[in-house]
């Protein structure tokens, strides 16, 4: 495999114009995917940013420009929760976005519930979003997910990425797409995530980071780190990998590593 792109960085003045931006710039990927080929699919995350992205979505004068019918919705990690309960990324998506927008609900792909057809079992779970992903893949993906037109990621404090954590089992996994996660160091300890080598099948990879928490994350990940210690230095797409950052999170960056018009 050849090696990643440089990522590149865009930083914006704030929060709430790096949620407006990025919400721009999703709608565009998903309407060029669905005018060249039909349908778009994209991988949202949870989070504050990703939330707030979802947020700007839902206002965007442009959001109705998106055929909802004809995408796919994924998830990089879920919180291993009953079902409606307000902690599942699931919950925020459909506050946030998903029950304002005509989507179809055969392509809403939601990681199992801790009350749903596997019970308490995580693992079970785990395995039954791989095979949803594998049996969504073409031939032409070369891998067992679907080439995902975007993949967006959350980035903590940490470094985490989805609920790969830095030096737990999760983030080095090389074979499977979806791991079940146990004892995540944020609650709820039990979590479902994607995988790096899932979220490297993806065309492009987007990382999300803003507020002054996340300056440290993004200085480790983007000066070289390995992915073991720092997980969210492993996550980038196939074509693109964006950082999207508001000004405090990219304050610890040097100057060099983005053009002054992205601020």
């Amino acid at each position: 495999m050849s090696a990643p792109r440089p990522p590149q960085l865009v930083v914006h003045r704030d929060k709430e114009l790096m949620a407006q931006a990025a919400a721009a710039r999703l709608i565009t990927k998903i309407v060029d995917a669905q005018a060249s080929r039909g349908s778009a699919s994209v991988v949202l995350t949870g989070g504050r940013n990703g939330n707030g992205l979802l947020a700007a979505l839902s206002s965007a004068p442009a959001r109705d420009a998106v055929d909802w019918s004809r995408l796919d919705l994924w998830w990089g990690d879920e919180r291993f929760l009953p079902e409606g309960d307000p902690e599942r990324n699931i919950t925020q998506a459909r506050e946030a976005l998903l029950d304002s927008v005509p989507l179809d609900p055969s392509r809403v792909h939601v990681m199992p519930a801790s009350d749903g057809p596997y019970g308490s079992d995580v693992e079970a779970a785990a395995a039954a979003y791989a095979t949803e992903l594998a049996a969504a893949a073409r031939p032409e993906d070369h891998a067992a997910v679907p080439s995902f037109d975007v993949l967006m990621l959350g980035v903590g404090p940490d470094t985490h990425v989805a609920s790969l954590f830095p030096e737990l089992p999760g983030v080095r996994e090389t074979e499977r797409t979806v791991v079940a996660v146990h004892g995540a160091p944020k609650p709820p300890p039990l979590r479902i995530s994607l995988t790096l080598p899932a979220i490297r099948a993806a065309h492009e990879v987007w990382l999300l980071a803003a507020g002054e928490d996340k300056a440290g994350a993004a200085e480790i990940a983007l000066s070289g780190a390995g992915e073991i210690q720092a997980p969210a230095a492993g996550a980038y797409g196939r074509t693109r990998t964006l950082w999207l950052l508001d000004a405090p999170a990219a304050s610890k960056l040097p100057r060099g590593l983005y053009p002054p018009a992205s601020a």
